[in-house]
């Protein structure tokens, strides 16, 4: 194509199809003079430079899906989205800060500007996401967990593709096991946390007072049903060998009316069957959990010097 006959395209942008986004040997391939290319970037032209060797066909900002696709397009042929960046193609979560990128040990791209690059002798298969190369979820979401700095933003992020059905506990584990070691500390004490059924913050909070406590075994988010194997309720914490219910009462939660009114006649059924419960609210755990650990020993005595309600929980599903 000769010089200038790269115009004759029209609309440029959805000639590339790569959401506006194009590596400046690309351009320099459909016929457009390098010289164009430095004159169209300048301040006040029509295009601008992204990252090194990559051009955006507009001046405004970048999407977050278009920095993740100058990501991949800036890491060449091969490299994936991983961590927070995937996550987000797969419709968990939005992202809006670095985007990392898997390329093959061998290459010798180098981070730049919002593009994070991980080598890797493990590079799994992509997952096409409406024309991005992705990692497996499972990657994806273990990538973005070992760059958490604690282990609350590490729990909240494995909490929520569990509970969405997204990946499994022991597909997590294991390809934590199969992974690199570096940053797993904070993914595999959330994974242990996930195994034991624990599904939020609170809840592991809660987890760790009971470990303190130094009282018989605690499941959590069990069935509890009654003799006739009827459903009662789901307790975020149970003590089987007294049947004490143990409950994290979150001030959001009990915005709804509907949710307040589902929270107390949960709490009723459980009382009415003779079960003991004991309520407690995140805040607590965290400020002030000697008290915590106190009122749980308390309402364990208590539920220890009444006969044992007859109900019985579900066996806890493995996943």
């Amino acid at each position: 194509m000769r010089r200038g006959r790269w115009a004759e395209l029209g609309d440029l942008a959805a000639v590339v199809g790569t959401g506006g986004v194009i590596r400046v040997a690309e351009l320099e391939g459909l016929g457009v003079a390098r010289s164009t290319i430095s004159a169209r970037c300048q301040p006040g032209g029509p295009w601008r430079r992204v990252l090194p060797g990559v051009i955006s066909l507009f001046t405004g900002y970048l999407t977050a899906r278009q920095r993740s696709i100058a990501a991949v397009v800036y890491a060449g042929p091969g490299a994936m989205l991983s961590g927070r960046a995937a996550l987000a193609e797969y419709g968990v979560g939005r992202h809006s800060g670095d985007v990392q990128v898997l390329v093959s040990a061998g290459r010798r791209v180098q981070s730049a500007g919002f593009v994070v690059i991980e080598r890797t002798t493990r590079m799994p298969d992509a997952v096409d996401r409406a024309g991005i190369p992705c990692a497996p979820i499972t990657r994806s979401v273990l990538d973005a967990a070992r760059r958490c700095t604690t282990v609350d933003s590490a729990r909240a992020l494995i909490a929520d593709i569990v509970q969405r059905g997204a990946a499994s506990p022991r597909d997590l584990s294991t390809e934590l096991e199969q992974g690199s070691g570096r940053g797993s500390a904070l993914p595999r004490t959330v994974l242990r946390e996930v195994l034991a059924n624990v599904h939020s913050a609170p809840e592991a909070a809660a987890r760790t007072l009971w470990m303190r406590s130094g009282l018989p075994a605690m499941v959590f988010n069990v069935d509890v049903v009654d003799a006739d194997s009827r459903f009662i309720a789901r307790p975020d914490g149970w003590i089987d060998a007294v049947a004490l219910a143990w409950e994290i009462d979150s001030f959001e939660w009990h915005l709804s009316p509907a949710s307040y009114q589902e929270t107390v006649q949960r709490r009723n059924a459980m009382q009415s069957l003779g079960i003991v419960v004991l309520s407690s609210i995140p805040r607590t755990l965290k400020d002030e959990p000697d008290r915590v650990i106190a009122d749980l020993r308390a309402h364990f005595a208590l539920a220890s010097s009444r006969p044992r309600p007859s109900v019985r929980i579900h066996p806890v599903r493995s996943r």
